[in-house]
């Protein structure tokens, strides 16, 4: 995806339509990074950026036993000059990571800053630099501009530590299209060759390569209607019943059709030059405001092996609506944040459709370092609990007879007057920040939904929160709500509530974390 970022008026509107506006830092200076006068609002859990800015993910790879997850970063994002480079983080279980710096830097070449791309490990040396050198082909753009996206080769030797441009010749040039960007590689081992996903406007166009260095045009995939695509992503699952599938996901904006601004995937098959989708329509890995750019890699077992059967997943908390919108740009320095690396599998449901299920990584559990067991919570109305935190996870089951709708008030204000409220009502799942600060000044993207049926009688929830993010995973994780969210640090009540009847919170469990 485009590497652009530039700072904007920070302001955000409540529920009441009350204007609130967030500190705003000289364009012309970096902020500290603290500052006695302002506290904190950097993720407690969650992966951010040290200093500066960041959007997209790339794709993390396996390298030497712990995971290379590299990231767009803009160093000059306080003195307003656009562009980004590659910047790395090592982590072995996926919660914890290790900031190692620029890998690929931007503008050392006429050909523009990097965006988006993809790494791989050439084990068997078919780029010529090297058994196990890592190759990353990436997006350049001369100038930040439209119509000149390239594809770019950079090799690295020493591990995915440091990159070399092959060249100031592109690897794969624009045909003569505006959009022609974010570089997907995959190894073809059925036909010992290289497979390129490229997002060309409504198209994901696939293209083949013996040796990293020369693509051949193969075939694509149109689909109109849910605007530009982008980060196309191509993998083979194991389903839960045995059953092998391919997914082709893109980032997407269906917003306008009334469909999420997240990760739009389909299930099917893939003969090395065609994706054939089993259903028209995608279906979306998430459905709240901000998970966007999102990538899935390899899962790794303990001695290194691949699991065919599940997956990772990772996306950017942020919409390019409001990508400039943040409280953390003060007090922090800094803009930029992921979600909580998800763990998929695919399962099949009644019907015969396949879908991808989420679940936040195990490794998680590792850093637990309160547990605050509240057992079973009776509720009729609205029930405030004696418990107060920012940063925390949530699990309940949720039981009734009879209802209209079910939840919590998470992060509420001492009087009752703010909150994000996340559970079920009537048809449908929501997630509702409205009453409370974020960043969405339209008022339109408030509260996000997922089919839900009230004749189940119960539903589980998950709710991760943070500083500035909520995500909540629903029953099994097939529909995933991820929110940027806003509280005032003062917002730390939570509280139970049914609506036209009672219900019982089950085994509900919140969880704090140390990372």
């Amino acid at each position: 995806m485009r590497g652009m970022s530039r700072r904007a008026l920070l302001t955000v509107t409540t529920a009441g339509g009350a204007a609130v506006l967030l500190p705003a830092a000289p364009a012309t200076a970096k902020p500290k990074a603290t500052r006695s006068s302002c506290a904190s609002y950097r993720a407690a859990y969650h992966f951010t950026v040290p200093d500066a800015w960041k959007n997209d993910p790339q794709r993390p790879v396996w390298i030497d036993g712990e995971y290379h997850y590299y990231y767009l970063y803009n160093a000059d994002y306080f003195s307003g000059v656009v562009g980004t480079a590659w910047r790395l983080a090592t982590t072995t279980d996926l919660v914890s990571f290790t900031d190692r710096g620029v890998a690929v830097p931007k503008d050392t070449t006429p050909n523009g800053d990097v965006w988006s791309g993809s790494a791989v490990v050439d084990t068997d040396n078919t780029a010529g630099f090297g058994a196990d050198a890592v190759i990353v082909i990436a997006t350049l753009s001369p100038g930040g501009g439209t119509d000149h996206q390239e594809q770019f080769l950079y090799y690295s030797t020493d591990g995915g530590r440091t990159f070399t441009n092959h060249g100031t010749d592109p690897v794969l040039p624009n045909p003569g299209v505006t959009d022609f960007r974010d570089p997907k590689l995959i190894r073809d081992e059925d036909r010992d060759r290289w497979v390129m996903a490229l997002a060309e406007g409504t198209k994901v166009g696939f293209y083949h390569s013996a040796d990293l260095k020369s693509w051949t045009y193969a075939g694509g995939f149109i689909k109109d209607g849910i605007g530009t695509l982008e980060c196309p992503d191509l993998f083979r699952i194991t389903a839960e019943d045995g059953t092998v599938k391919w997914v082709l996901g893109v980032s997407a904006n269906g917003k306008g059709s009334g469909l999420p601004n997240t990760y739009a995937y389909w299930t099917g098959s893939f003969d090395g030059s065609v994706f054939t989708a089993d259903a028209a329509g995608p279906q979306w890995l998430d459905h709240g405001w901000d998970w966007y750019g999102a990538v899935t890699f390899e899962k790794r077992n303990a001695n290194g092996t691949q699991d065919p059967g599940a997956r990772y997943a990772m996306g950017w908390l942020n919409n390019w609506d409001y990508a400039n919108t943040t409280p953390t740009i003060d007090c922090d320095g800094f803009n930029g944040t992921d979600s909580i690396v998800r763990e998929l599998t695919l399962k099949r449901d009644s019907a015969g459709t396949y879908y991808l299920a989420s679940r936040p990584v195990a490794a998680l559990d590792a850093y637990v370092s309160r547990t605050v067991d509240l057992g079973d919570v009776t509720v009729d109305g609205t029930k405030v609990l004696d418990y107060t935190g920012i940063s925390y996870e949530i699990t309940t089951e949720i039981t009734w007879n009879r209802l209209t709708g079910a939840g919590l008030q998470l992060r509420r204000s001492p009087d009752g007057g703010r909150h994000i409220d996340a559970g079920i009502y009537n048809d449908y799942a929501f997630l509702n920040r409205r009453t409370t600060v974020n960043p969405d000044t339209s008022g339109k993207w408030q509260e996000s939904h997922t089919p839900f049926s009230p004749s189940a009688g119960t539903v589980k929830l998950r709710i991760l929160v943070d500083r500035t993010s909520v995500e909540m995973y629903i029953d099994d994780g097939r529909y995933v709500h991820s929110s940027e969210v806003f509280p005032y640090l003062v917002d730390t009540g939570l509280a139970l509530f049914t609506i036209d009847g009672t219900a019982v919170f089950r085994n509900t469990v919140i969880r704090e974390f140390s990372v």
